[in-house]
C-alpha cells in the first residue's frame, strides 16, 4: 500500500491590529481543512495555543498565525486560498508556502509551479528551490512584503527517508500502540511538560501533536517499507533547550538519508560515518527569515559528494 509522506506546509502571520485568529468558531477551522479535502481527527489547548491533528497532518493556530502541515495528495493551496481571501489580503503580514519532493509526484493533483501560480494571483511573492533537482529538494514560496520576524521565530525540520531497524519494524507491526511508539521515541523523556495528542492509523502510520505554552512539537510517520517517510518539526530552540534531539531521532530511526530545514536557526549536527552530506545550502529571505537546507546519505548510496547550488 502506497501513502504519500511527504509534505506541504503553510505559515500565515497577520498583523498585530487584527482580530485573534483563536476566538474564530471551530466550524471555520473545519472548513478551512475540508477546502484541501482533509478532516479534523482530534484537538488539544492550552492558554497560547490550539493544536488540530487531522487525517492528513496538522494544524496549528496562535493569536496571529497559523501553520498548516499536509502530507497524501492534499492540496494545501486550496486552504491558503480559503484563508487569505477570508481574512482580507490586507491583514496578511507574512506567507511561507514549502513544498518538499514526493516519491510519486505524477500522483499529486497539483505541482508546485501550479501551486505558486495560484499564490501568485493572491498575493505577490517569490520562490525558491534549495538541494538538487534530481534529488531531495525542497520549494519554498513566500509573500514579496517587508517583514520582521521576532528573534525567537525559529523553526527546526527533520526529514527521514528509508527508516530501519528495530523501530522500523515495530512501526510495521501488529503490536504497536501509540503509548509503544511515545516510549519507543522517548517523547516524555525528551519533551516534559508538554501536553501531547496521538493517533494511529490502520494498518499502519502515527501522528503526533505536543504544546506547552507557545512552543509546539509535531511527528508524521508513514513506515511502509519501500516508501517510509518520518517528519519531526518544532519551534523550540534546540541547540539550548535539547541539543541531542536530532541525533537522538536519527539513532532510534536509522534512516537511509534525511533532511534538516531550518529558519533563522543552526543547530548543531553533524552525522559522523557512513553519512555524507550532499547538500548544503542557505538563503536569506526578504521576509526576515534565513532558510537552511541540508541533505544527508549513507555513503554506500552516494555516487559522490555534491557541492551546494
Amino acid at each position: 500500500m502506497f501513502f504519500e509522506g511527504s509534505e506541504k506546509k503553510v505559515e500565515v502571520i497577520v498583523g498585530p491590529e487584527h482580530a485573534n485568529l483563536r476566538q474564530l468558531p471551530r466550524s471555520f477551522w473545519e472548513t478551512l481543512v475540508s477546502r484541501c479535502h482533509a478532516t479534523i481527527l482530534s484537538e488539544i489547548h492550552n492558554e497560547q495555543m490550539d493544536a488540530y491533528l487531522l487525517s492528513e497532518s496538522s494544524l496549528f493556530v496562535w493569536n496571529d498565525r497559523i501553520l498548516m502541515i499536509t502530507c497524501g495528495v492534499i492540496t494545501l493551496v486550496d486552504s491558503v486560498a480559503y484563508f487569505i481571501e477570508q481574512m482580507g489580503i490586507e491583514k496578511v503580514a507574512m506567507v511561507s508556502f514549502q513544498r518538499k519532493n514526493e516519491y510519486q509526484s505524477h500522483l499529486q493533483k497539483s505541482c508546485f509551479e501550479e501551486d505558486m501560480a495560484r499564490l501568485n494571483a493572491l498575493l505577490p511573492g517569490k520562490a525558491f528551490r534549495l538541494g538538487h533537482l534530481d534529488a531531495h529538494h525542497n520549494y519554498l514560496w513566500h509573500m514579496d512584503a517587508p517583514y520582521q520576524p521576532l528573534a525567537d521565530d525559529i523553526t527546526t525540520e527533520l526529514l527521514m527517508y528509508h527508516i530501519s531497524g528495530d523501530a522500523a519494524r515495530y512501526l510495521r507491526s501488529d503490536s504497536q500502540t501509540v503509548e509503544g511508539i511515545a516510549e519507543l521515541l522517548q517523547l516524555h523523556q525528551l519533551f516534559p511538560g508538554f501536553e501531547f495528542d496521538q493517533f494511529l492509523f490502520e494498518p499502519y502510520g502515527y501522528s503526533m501533536n505536543g504544546i506547552k505554552g507557545d512552543q509546539y512539537i509535531t511527528m508524521h510517520i508513514t513506515p511502509q517499507e519501500e516508501t517510509s517517510y518520518v517528519s519531526f518539526e518544532t519551534d523550540i530552540d534546540i541547540a539550548r533547550e535539547c541539543p541531542q534531539l536530532l541525533e537522538h531521532m536519527v539513532q532510534i530511526l536509522q534512516p537511509s538519508s534525511y533532511d534538516l530545514i531550518t529558519f533563522n536557526t543552526e543547530p548543531q549536527f553533524e552525522p559522523a560515518e557512513p553519512m555524507c552530506c550532499v547538500a548544503n545550502q542557505r538563503q536569506p529571505l526578504d521576509c526576515g527569515y534565513v532558510l537552511g537546507f541540508r541533505h544527508w546519505l549513507k555513503r554506500a548510496e552516494a555516487v559522490e559528494p555534491a557541492v551546494a547550488m
